[in-house]
């Protein structure tokens, strides 16, 4: 495996530990405010947070420039690329947006477990879009994804497999996590990565905040009393989280960056179990390692035609 693809590797790994444990952040946050005025605010934020450091990634690139004119940000941003940038940015925000409401009103309707284990159905949705796209999918990958499905129903399932209302709007939400990391893997190459997502923040802010509008009559005091997990789950989860998948999918398969990013449901139950000292049963653990298990043999490089 080349450098950059493992420093990806990494920098998903690091986007699923920052999405499993902000679930402690949605779950309080959801004590004070709607479900779209959560993703609003938090999505604003995440732009805003961006928006602060665009000038200081610029300003370092400007330096690289020096020695490498094709890092040079103004070569990122012009004529045609300007505009190839804006449609990911709306495409992305607009899946995102889809995505995370869905999530975010289905988990109302069943458990935690059953929602963070349709939600990562995304592992199986993802490759299978991709066969659509023309995209092989080598044997070891699909491997993987059977391992981690396997794994993850250990880790979250605890009652019964039967479909509700709840359930369907989750598979709904993993489509969409599933189409949002296509269209990241499309764009990212051809993009500034923080700009793009950027825009997707502003975007998905946007649509989110005209249903809280209109339905949950959002107020300042409610915001302010949830600060602490809106600011964890903008600064952290949208601003940092999401901006690193699209850096890092730039350099790796959207199979592999799905079944990395999957690891936010052991992640999630792992910092329970550190932080705030929650019992993991035999039965999970087991799931943690058969995902860990998957992550580490889809990382196997494949053999070149012709090797010995």
């Amino acid at each position: 495996m080349n450098s950059k693809k493992l420093h990806s590797n990494l920098m998903l790994l690091l986007t699923a530990f920052i999405w499993g444990v902000s679930f402690v952040a949605q779950s309080v946050g959801m004590e004070y405010v709607g479900p779209f005025t959560f993703n609003s605010v938090r999505n604003f934020i995440g732009a805003f947070v961006l928006l602060l450091f665009i000038p200081l990634i610029d300003k370092t690139n400007r330096t690289s420039a020096s020695t490498d004119p094709a890092s040079d940000p103004a070569a990122n941003v012009s004529s045609s690329n300007r505009q190839t940038l804006i449609i990911g940015g709306i495409l992305c925000g607009i899946c995102l947006a889809v995505a995370s409401s869905f999530q975010q009103i289905g988990i109302a309707y069943t458990s935690v477990g059953k929602a963070g284990f349709i939600t990562a159905m995304y592992i199986v949705i993802v490759p299978i879009l991709g066969l659509f796209l023309g995209k092989k999918v080598r044997a070891l990958a699909w491997i993987s994804v059977g391992l981690s499905v396997v794994g993850l129903y250990l880790l979250c399932m605890t009652g019964s497999i039967a479909l509700n209302k709840g359930d369907l709007l989750e598979l709904i939400c993993a489509f969409c996590f599933s189409f949002h990391i296509m269209i990241v893997d499309y764009f990212s190459p051809k993009v500034d990565g923080v700009r793009m997502s950027c825009i997707q923040f502003f975007i998905c802010g946007i649509i989110c905040g005209i249903p809280a509008l209109l339905t949950e009559s959002p107020n300042l005091h409610s915001i302010l009393t949830a600060w602490q997990p809106i600011l964890y789950a903008g600064a952290l989860s949208c601003a940092i989280g999401y901006t690193l998948q699209i850096v890092a999918q730039k350099n790796t398969d959207p199979v592999i960056a799905s079944l990395l990013m999957s690891l936010e449901s052991a992640f999630s139950l792992l910092a329970g179990w550190i932080i705030l000292h929650q019992y993991l049963s035999p039965k999970e653990l087991c799931g943690c390692l058969l995902m860990f298990a998957a992550i580490m043999l889809s990382q196997i490089p494949e053999k070149k035609p012709g090797a010995a």
